[in-house]
């Protein structure tokens, strides 16, 4: 008899499927949590913000940490594995982009520069490695890293996260290729400007709502709910052909151009 897992179900149901995310607490990483509730799966949120932790769904479970630091990515991992007997989905989402970053190369603090490659990229690493280790003795896994439209295009005075996301994209699609014949599958979600804390703090250093929402050809930007529909479905037993690859959940800004033209819509009402 087979010991395989079936690497995600349908979207609408995702009865026994147990999901770990980093930096759930918030934005994005709050509506896949959510959303992966709603659809039956058993999550546990990683996060270093207690507070914002506290409003989480009934029945999600909480475990603080930070992902730039292994043992805690690995407490996370183990802690899922014991609580719930396995680990069939990862969302790496946790990410930083701290307002003294959006300044030229030669004058990005080093600090601001180490702290994003530890949460950004390496806390990406860390998790799916101990993941990984898990998803392989079941032969069934999917690994979902939270990429970015600036890993595919970028704009002035952001030297640090485009490159730093551009490195996750490039992850999903090396660990999609090694583990792919272990029944794992791994793809990255690229979303565009998206209605969180870290878009808001960035539009308040490099400018208005309005202007950034007619960049896109839809005339607005995205919201949570709508990146977190995209992770569900890739995770699900419907994207079970679709491996190391990416998903631009953009509103088709990256069709048009870059994050730094302006696109020639009215404003949106």
């Amino acid at each position: 008899m087979s010991t395989r897992r079936p690497a995600g179900s349908v979207s609408h149901n995702n009865s026994g499927r147990v999901v770990l995310v980093s930096g759930g607490a918030n934005g994005i990483g709050r509506a896949i949590c959510d959303l992966f509730a709603e659809s039956g799966a058993t999550v546990v949120c990683l996060d270093v913000d207690d507070q914002a932790a506290s409003g989480l769904q009934d029945g999600i479970d909480f475990v603080r940490g930070d992902t730039s630091v292994e043992d805690d990515c690995r407490n996370a991992v183990e802690f899922t594995v014991e609580q719930h007997g396995g680990l069939d989905i990862l969302v790496n989402n946790a990410a930083i982009q701290p307002p003294a970053s959006y300044v030229p190369l030669d004058e990005l603090p080093s600090e601001a520069w180490q702290r994003m490659l530890g949460i950004n990229l390496s806390g990406y690493m860390f998790l799916a490695k101990h993941a990984v280790r898990v998803m392989k003795k079941q032969q069934s896994g999917v690994i979902v890293n939270m990429s970015s439209g600036q890993a595919h295009r970028t704009a002035r005075g952001v030297p640090a996260y485009g490159p730093i996301k551009a490195a996750n994209l490039h992850q999903a699609r090396q660990w999609g290729v090694e583990y792919a014949r272990e029944g794992i599958r791994v793809v990255s979600v690229s979303p565009g400007a998206i209605d969180t804390p870290l878009v808001r703090a960035s539009l308040e250093a490099q400018g208005g709502e309005k202007e950034l929402a007619n960049r896109h050809p839809l005339g607005r930007i995205g919201r949570p709910e709508e990146v977190a529909a995209a992770v569900l479905w890739l995770s699900s037993q419907a994207a079970s052909f679709v491996t190391a690859t990416d998903l631009e959940v953009d509103g088709g800004l990256g069709a048009f151009g870059s994050f730094a033209d302006p696109y020639p819509l009215p404003e949106s009402p």
